[in-house]
């Protein structure tokens, strides 16, 4: 008999890469290739390469809308920089608005500096008062008011002429007392002595010094050594 041919063995696994690359081409044909019967046999017979190969495909499909966006999004991080001094310009409005605001306040701090000036100009408006006082006068307050009811309200002029003619011995301390109101009136005030009149005039008791005097049949009587207090205040005529 004669030798027959022999058949050479076909591997499993070679039949299986060649489906593989078979349906590899279908996919990327598309849809214009026509599809033949051979084609389908080996989409129907799912095998794990064809499987993986898939899955792969598939998730380049899927990676490549998502890089779309990180290269949309580099432009909005360029464009961030570019922000930074808008928002500086609400930061220097900040800085302005302090400086505005104590501007406001400048005129409320200079109101209180006219407040005490007005004050002052209420104070020296007052007419001043000169006060004198001289104080245990060795005489009776009864024989002091003898004397001082007759200047009282006079002008230091005619309470001179007054006193200087006055025959009782208070009529001597009062005029030291007016000489010396006259004096506090020029040297602490920067009065005039002679545009001066009696604004009030007192003479109050002060303290009694006692004292005895014998007398026949081994008696003694009181004496009583009477003291005076004596103020005058002047001011401007009007």
């Amino acid at each position: 008999m004669a030798d027959e041919p022999e058949e050479t063995p076909v591997d499993a696994e070679t039949s299986d890469d060649v489906s593989v690359a078979e349906a590899a081409d279908a996919v990327s044909a598309g849809d214009d290739t026509t599809e033949t019967p051979a084609e389908e046999t080996p989409a129907e017979e799912t095998t794990p390469d064809a499987v993986a190969e898939e899955t792969a495909a598939d998730a380049v499909a899927e990676d490549a809308p998502a890089e779309e966006p990180k290269a949309e999004k580099k432009p909005a991080a360029k464009k961030a920089p570019a922000k930074k001094p808008a928002a500086k310009k609400p930061a220097a409005k900040k800085d302005d608005a302090p400086a505005e605001e104590a501007k406001a306040d400048e005129p409320k701090k200079a109101e209180p500096k006219a407040k005490p000036a007005a004050k002052k100009t209420a104070v020296s408006a007052a007419p001043v008062v000169v006060r004198a006082k001289a104080k245990y006068v060795r005489t009776s307050a009864r024989k002091a008011r003898l004397v001082c009811d007759n200047i009282r309200g006079k002008s230091v002029d005619e309470a001179r002429a007054i006193l200087l003619h006055t025959p009782r011995s208070a009529a001597e301390d009062w005029s030291k007392l007016l000489e010396s109101a006259v004096a506090n009136a020029e040297h602490n005030h920067e009065l005039d002595g002679d545009d001066l009149k009696i604004l009030a005039i007192n003479a109050d008791e002060g303290p009694t010094l006692k004292r005895f005097r014998p007398r026949a049949q081994g008696r003694a009587s009181p004496i009583r050594k009477r003291t005076a207090h004596l103020s005058i205040a002047l001011g401007p005529k009007e």
